[in-house]
């Protein structure tokens, strides 16, 4: 059954799952204007981003998301990017299963997995920039480019690493650990919030995971089936039987 539900721009959102996504879609609509007042205020005060157009140092980190996001990049993908979100699914899926713990987890993810198959490398641009999940939306960095690189921390001498401390700890926005502009990445919790309750109310069970694995999950009607029945057992059946289970990748309740 096709249901639909109050868009961001107060057009019915239609789909099987619209109760679920346009909560999230008004969530990432909000998120847009409450962030674009946040830096203006931030870059009037001195402040500066070094995010923009070509900048994709981060986009080979691991991105957990709620299945409410993935499916909506899920339904704006073709059928070859849906296969290149599967077939990076399956090598995060591999890297899960083998890696000691979460920093080599991390580290391969960077440096093996790589880059989002979403991401246009020749431009630098997300090619799938409308639909793209929160952890996407909220990541700034008070830093140049570099410092968001795989690889740039470990490549540091001490001095270097405490210099980096150092410049934090001074820097407005950050949290004084890290370069990246907290006051950002808090003003989007409402948007999980959202996530988590539509998914609540609607099927009476929340699905998080990895942005690929949930993404290609989304796109199949067996698994979908389930989540709409609310049966997470089934749920995580149909997922195994098609090699995507893991429950770090995957959690389901």
């Amino acid at each position: 059954m096709t249901s639909s539900a109050p868009s961001a721009q107060g057009r019915p959102e239609r789909g099987p799952h619209a109760a679920v996504t346009a909560p999230v879609r008004r969530g990432y609509e909000r998120y847009a204007r409450q962030a674009g007042q946040w830096l203006r205020g931030y870059e009037a005060r001195g402040g500066r981003v070094y995010c923009g157009a070509g900048c994709f140092a981060c986009c080979d980190m691991p991105i957990r998301v709620s299945l409410a996001e993935a499916l909506i990049t899920a339904g704006a993908l073709s059928p070859a990017k849906a296969r290149a979100v599967e077939a990076h699914a399956r090598a995060a899926l591999a890297n899960a299963r083998t890696a000691p713990d979460d920093e080599e987890y991390v580290r391969r993810h960077r440096q093996e997995v790589g880059f989002c198959p979403l991401l246009d490398r020749e431009t630098g641009a997300c090619s799938e920039y409308d639909s793209r999940p929160t952890r996407c939306r909220d990541t700034f960095s008070a830093f140049p480019a570099r410092f968001c690189a795989s690889g740039t921390w470990e490549a540091m001498g001490r001095r270097e690493q405490d210099a980096y401390r150092r410049e934090v700890a001074r820097t407005p926005g950050t949290d004084g650990e890290v370069h990246f502009i907290a006051p950002l990445e808090h003003l989007s919790e409402p948007v999980w919030v959202a996530a988590a309750r539509a998914m609540r109310a609607e099927w009476g069970l929340e699905v998080w995971g990895d942005f690929w694995v949930l993404t290609t999950l989304a796109r199949d009607p067996a698994f979908m089936a389930r989540v709409a029945a609310g049966d997470h057992r089934g749920a995580w059946t149909v997922a195994q039987r098609r090699g995507l289970a893991h429950r770090e990748l995957l959690e389901l309740g």
